[in-house]
This record gives structure tokens, sequence and C-alpha cells, in this order.
């Protein structure tokens, strides 16, 4: 039995305390610094780089690692992995229980596909451009690994939580040396580039008298939205956010389970089930809503359990809680080596997301072409909630659809994302073949994405 003063016993403590702790220090500075201030740099991120110069500090001047001391439990860097593979899963769950009343006409069901088809899109060419350039190294660098390429589309594309699971796969059973810290550095630098990349396009648009900037919301919130007709009281024998916990936990265990048993049927391919816990996650939660919602329909339950402002707090604390951990996880002194290919591959991935999704944004959204591309822009250098940040910065009452398009648009991107994120399995031991396969897959992709341009033009021919 543990004593209560034991490390043991504090170890978790500490390392959430540290994590939060680094969101408040990085507010207060976001706050209170105009260049942090204007930057529309997520404070998670702020957070997440603040624990990463203390913990250089830390290594400098002691030579261990920060994370992996007796505080932290000797295996603290371990532990912010494990945070942010389950935070990725667990706020996808919590955005999945929100509900909806909107109708969709046949123009903005054709928008939220495009949207969905456009994401999908631009993974690919992220990922034919990353595994270029590192094919490229193995002719420069001896015993580089191929394969570490395709952690640009999840660390740039899907954030934090995937490429750090990704760069697990390709570390653990690849022998990509340092894998991990790659993905995960992938993913800051992807934080950067939107946020940096997005305030000098607002900056040059808003000169050139293109755009007009929102102004700040004050972030009020009626009381409608915590506690609307029809669904259970804030506070009774139990409060309300404790039964969102408590959906969200549960919908949890049951991805669990079924990554359990799925995980025991095809053991070949435990790895990648596992790393699809949040795809998973998303499955049962949308079953947990609609038994749900047909047992409300029947009058079985007569109130509604889930809230759509609670289930976003939630969702918003998961991810921010993702990537602060996940950036502070990141060793530095693993990817000596490999920084300059980290650089590179950053900015190629910056510079090709921008330009392709201005042209979409132009050609296929021109009603509302600024924001669409803002908000895609964010969502595919960073998460969802940076898109939101810079879309919020010109139309922060979301008239356009733009932030209904990155809502809707995660079910096709799903169904053709999939494949991709199979063929990232197959990339270390078949670099090229995956590479031929992502072109084929991007030409596909864009003859469907500009079908209405394509097909219009040969029938007037």
């Amino acid at each position: 039995m543990s004593n209560f003063w034991d490390f043991s016993v504090w170890a978790w403590i500490n390392t959430f305390a540290v994590l939060l702790g680094s969101l408040l220090v990085g507010n207060m500075l976001k706050r209170s610094i105009p260049f942090l201030r204007d930057s529309l740099t997520p404070t998670s991120v702020i957070g997440g780089i603040i624990l990463l110069i203390v913990a250089a500090i830390y290594k400098a001047i002691t030579g261990e690692v920060m994370f992996d001391t007796a505080a932290f439990g000797t295996n603290g860097t371990a532990h912010l992995e494990v945070i942010t593979y389950h935070a990725l899963a667990l706020g996808f769950i919590a955005s999945s229980f929100k509900t909806t009343n909107s109708k969709l006409t046949k123009k903005r069901s054709v928008e939220i596909f495009n949207t969905g088809v456009t994401t999908v899109s631009t993974y690919l060419l992220q990922g034919i451009l990353g595994l270029g350039i590192t094919i490229l190294c193995t002719f420069i660098i001896k015993d580089f690994f191929a394969a570490a390429g395709v952690l640009l589309p999840f660390g740039y594309g899907q954030g934090t939580g995937q490429a750090l699971n990704y760069g697990t796969i390709y570390e653990v059973e690849h022998g990509f040396v340092g894998g991990k810290s790659f993905g995960l550095t992938i993913a800051a630098l992807g934080f950067l580039s939107a946020s940096i990349g997005g305030v000098v396009h607002l900056n040059v648009m808003k000169k050139r008298g293109r755009i007009v900037l929102s102004k700040r919301s004050d972030g009020s919130t009626h009381s409608e939205e915590v506690d609307p007709e029809g669904e259970i009281p804030l506070q009774e024998s139990i409060d309300k956010f404790t039964v969102q916990v408590a959906l969200i936990i549960v919908a949890y265990v049951a991805t669990y389970l079924l990554m359990f048993l799925l995980g025991n049927l095809l053991p070949g391919m435990r790895s990648v089930i596992y790393g699809f816990n949040f795809l998973l996650g998303v499955l049962t939660a949308t079953i947990i809503k609609l038994v749900m919602n047909f047992l409300h329909k029947k009058q079985i339950i007569h109130r509604r359990y889930t809230n759509n402002f609670l289930m976003t707090r939630a969702s918003n604390f998961f991810f921010d809680l993702m990537v602060v951990a996940g950036v502070a996880a990141i060793r530095l002194d693993i990817l000596e080596s490999s920084w300059g290919i980290i650089l590179i591959i950053g900015a190629i991935g910056a510079i090709s997301t921008f330009i392709y999704n201005r042209i979409i944004a132009k050609k296929l959204f021109p009603d509302y072409y600024e924001e669409q591309f803002l908000m895609m822009y964010g969502m595919l250098t960073g998460t969802a909630s940076t898109g939101i940040i810079l879309l919020r910065e010109i139309d922060g009452e979301f008239k356009t659809p733009a932030s209904d398009n990155m809502v809707y648009q995660n079910f096709p991107a799903i169904v053709f994302g999939f494949p991709m994120m199979f063929l990232a399995t197959l990339a270390p031991t078949k670099p090229y073949l995956v590479f031929i396969i992502f072109v084929l897959f991007f030409a596909g992709m864009n003859i469907l994405l500009f079908r209405s341009k394509i097909f219009k033009k040969k029938a007037k021919k």
C-alpha cells in the first residue's frame, strides 16, 4: 500500500497541475502581451511552448528529462502521451453528442459535401508533399525513415492526437526513432502556421479593403443555452454537467470494449485499431445519441440529457488539454538531426495548404470565400478550434455558412479519409507504392471536387 506522501500517489496530480497551470500562465501572457494577443495563437499552444522551454532549461542544468523525474512518476513523458491520446477521443465524443435542428437545402448539402472532400484532398496534398520530401531525404541521409513525411497531414490536417498516434505506430512497429516527437513537432508547427499565416493574411486583406474585422465578442452566455426547455434541470440530485461527463466516459468505455473486440479478432491490426480511438469514439457516441433520441421519441424518457453548451465546454477542455500535453511531450534532444527536414516539411505544408484552399474557396464558395478559406486554412493546419478563431475575426456572429460547413463536413471527410489513414500504416514498408496511390487518390478527389466545373465545360462543348 502506498503512503499518501509518496510521489506515486501524486504523480498524475502533479502532471495535470503543471499542464493546467501552464494554460493559466499562457492565458495571462496572451492577454497582457500585444504581440501574442494579436497573433491568434491558441493559449494551449503557448502553454505547451512554455513547458518546452522550462523542460529544456531543466535538462541543461540537471541533465535529466523534467517529466521523467520522481515528481511525475519517473515516466511523465509517457503520461503526457497517454493524456494526448485519450483527450483526442474524449473531445470528439463530446462533440458527437451535440444535436442540431438545422434543415439542409440542396445547395447547402453540396457545399458541406465539397467541404468534406476539400478536407481529404488537402490531407492527400500534404501527404504527397511530406512523403515526397522524406523519400528524397533517403537518397541523401543514410537510414532516414522514408515514411516520416506522412506525419504532415496528421500533424497539420488532424492535429496533435493523430500525429502522436501515427508517430507511435511508426516508432514502435517500424523503428522510427523519435517518431512520436517528430509527429508532435509537426503538429506544433501547424498551430504556428495557422496563427501566423492567418494573421498576416487578415492584415493584408484589411489593408486592401477586402475584409472588415469583426468586433470581439464579450463572451456572454444566455441562460437558455445552459438550461433550455425540455432538458434535465441544471441542478437536481445530480449536476447537469456531471451527466455530460458520465455520458462521455460511458461512450469511451464502450469504445474501448469495441477496440478490444476488434483487436482480438484482428491481432495484426491492433495498433491501427487503437489508433482510431477517436473515430470509433464518434461511432459509439452517435449510436448512444440515436438510442437516447429514440427513447425520447417513444416517451420512454421524457427529458433530454445532453446539452450542446456543456458538451462544447467539455470538448474544448479535452482539446486544450490534448494540445498542451502534446506540445509538452516533444523531446527536442531526440530531434537534433531532423530539425532541418522538419522545418522544410512544415513550411511547404503551410504554403501548399494556404494556396490550395485559397483556390478552392474562390472557385467553389464564391459567396463567402474569405470566410470559407480562413476556416479551412485554420482547421487544416491546426484544429477545428483554430479554424473558428480565424473565422471569428471576420464573421463574429457566424452569419455565413462557413462554421456549419466545418461541423457537418465530418461525415464525408471520415468516409473519404479512412482509406488514406489505412494507407498511412503501409507507408513504412511500401513508401513508393503509397506515394503513387496518394497521387492517384488526390487526382480522383479533385475530379470529384470540381465535378460541376469539369462536366459543365464538357456539356457546353
